[in-house]
């Protein structure tokens, strides 16, 4: 099982559709999927049509023996859920308590390996405990950067963590998101990144309306709109992921 990380410390860069919509790509490529809903707002758990609650709360989770308890199934062959839950709220204060409070989260995430090919972390805008762990547990990062000045600086705020923690062993994977091609700024951010951003995905994702009717249809686009852009370029990403990943039947 490898995991993918779909993070960034700014909000509202289009993390969480890009989560629900790649792991539906790789649902629909047959692989065992599994989407961890790590955000306590609980936004790919709504969108996936679930309630956003977990028995017992943060401690039950991570204590749970029978974590196929936990997981829930989605209308989507191949992709399941373990949804989020408002307690996540509290995550950074129970991992604290914990031995080895940065490594908890692989613990945890271990005992799913036998029974997914790939699972996807949803994970939420903000530089904490959990994000520690995040980055300890994850194989591939990929960071939704908006063309804007902002959006990159926080990309280089990753960067620094990264490099500072010489034991880190994840691949980022940064494209631009939320693209509007009628912005010069945007056109323009997007043309310098392509040679000052290592490792940036060649697919971009623009900002599409039909990508928040997400919310009002409960489900990935691919599943109300097939033929549509945005379905198309999500699965062209996703296609890149594994390309620049070499994932094959659930290998890195």
């Amino acid at each position: 099982m490898k995991i993918i990380a779909v993070y960034n410390i700014k909000g509202g860069v289009g993390k969480t559709a890009t989560c629900v919509n790649l792991a539906y790509s790789c649902a629909k490529n047959g692989m065992r999927t599994l989407l961890w809903d790590l955000d306590s707002q609980g936004a790919s758990s709504y969108y996936f049509n679930v309630k956003p609650e977990v028995k017992g709360g943060t401690k039950k989770l991570f204590k749970t023996k029978a974590v196929g308890d936990l997981v829930k199934e989605t209308d989507i062959d191949c992709l399941d859920l373990l949804p989020a839950d408002f307690s996540y709220r509290h995550m950074d204060l129970f991992l604290d308590s914990e031995k080895k409070p940065k490594k908890r989260m692989g613990e945890f995430l271990s005992r799913f390996e036998d029974d997914y090919d790939v699972l996807f972390l949803d994970c939420p805008p903000s530089f904490s405990l959990v994000s520690e762990n995040v980055f300890n547990s994850a194989d591939v990062m990929l960071v939704p950067l908006i063309p804007t000045t902002l959006s990159l600086r926080t990309y280089g705020q990753i960067l620094d963590y990264v490099s500072e923690h010489k034991k880190l062993t994840l691949k980022l994977m940064p494209f631009f998101s939320m693209v509007d091609r009628r912005k010069k700024l945007h056109l323009e951010t997007m043309e310098t990144g392509q040679t000052d951003i290592k490792g940036l995905l060649r697919t971009n994702i623009p900002y599409l309306s039909i990508i928040e009717y997400m919310g009002v249809k409960r489900a990935p686009v691919g599943v109300f709109a097939p033929k549509n852009q945005a379905t198309e370029l999500f699965d062209q990403l996703w296609t890149e992921v594994v390309l620049r990943t070499k994932l094959s039947g659930g290998n890195v």
